[in-house]
């Protein structure tokens, strides 16, 4: 219980103050939490940050994941997962009908309707990259961002890219997806004014080594303006790219 609902129910009579003392002694508002044994779910994330908690499926047991899921979506109404696999989602089915998954970012989601605001431009060097670009594409979208998509836009056909020109130039922030050697990500930033969130991905030849390469040279751009993410985190890139692009919204709404 969040410390606006003990207040209220103070207000109201429906609590006396040593019921509120020891709620509030137990969960503290600046440590709220909800008590799941093998989790503690952090149901105050959104009002501190403006970003609820979003559930990290690789790794997670079998036992929890429906629970997690279950209960984050009971707090907020909604509830958003990465790295999810087909098996997850049959599980999570079972006890949120209303869930999706999407096979190509890994994503598990259910969602209020919302408006989306500003513009995110989520642009991919290649087809190879959409799996991370559609994480960070959707990221963004569950937070209440416009985002346009433009795949395939590599440097081996720059004219790709010049073509889209005026669209990424209008967008608030640019998210650049790369595996190979990661030269996206400098090309953009060598044609916007507002900021580039670089994205190595793990896709490429042995030298590659993993994405390594991609974000040697993303952390190395001489075009100014670009921050680079860890290699195949779509989801930090959609989460940074929302809170710039809120800012920039920000005077307009």
């Amino acid at each position: 219980m969040d410390i606006k609902s003990i207040l209220e129910q103070v207000k109201q009579g429906e609590l006396d103050i040593d019921e509120a003392e020891s709620l509030l002694r137990e969960n503290p508002a600046d440590r709220s939490y909800e008590e799941m044994g093998f989790a503690k779910l952090d149901t105050d994330r959104k009002a501190r940050s403006g970003f609820a908690e979003v559930v990290y499926c690789q790794g997670k047991s079998d036992a929890f994941l429906g629970q997690i899921f279950k209960k984050l979506y009971d707090c907020d109404g909604e509830v958003f997962g990465t790295r999810a696999s087909a098996h997850q989602y049959e599980l999570v089915k079972k006890v949120l009908p209303g869930i999706s998954y999407d096979p190509v970012s890994h994503i598990l989601k259910q969602e209020k309707e919302k408006d989306h605001i500003g513009c995110i431009a989520v642009c991919t060097g290649g087809t190879a990259d959409i799996s991370v670009a559609e994480e960070a594409a959707q990221t963004a979208e569950y937070f209440g961002s416009h985002v346009e998509r433009i795949y395939d836009v590599g440097v081996s056909g720059i004219h790709r890219l010049l073509s889209k020109e005026t669209l990424v130039r209008q967008a608030n922030c640019v998210i650049a997806v790369a595996g190979m050697e990661g030269a996206l990500a400098s090309v953009i930033g060598g044609l916007v004014r507002n900021p580039v969130i670089a994205v190595p991905t793990s896709v490429g030849y042995g030298a590659s080594f993993h994405g390594l390469a991609a974000l040697l040279t993303m952390i190395n751009s001489c075009a100014n303006g670009i921050v680079t993410v860890n290699i195949d985190n779509g989801f930090g890139a959609g989460y940074v790219a929302t809170q710039i692009n809120r800012l920039a919204e920000r005077g307009k709404i």
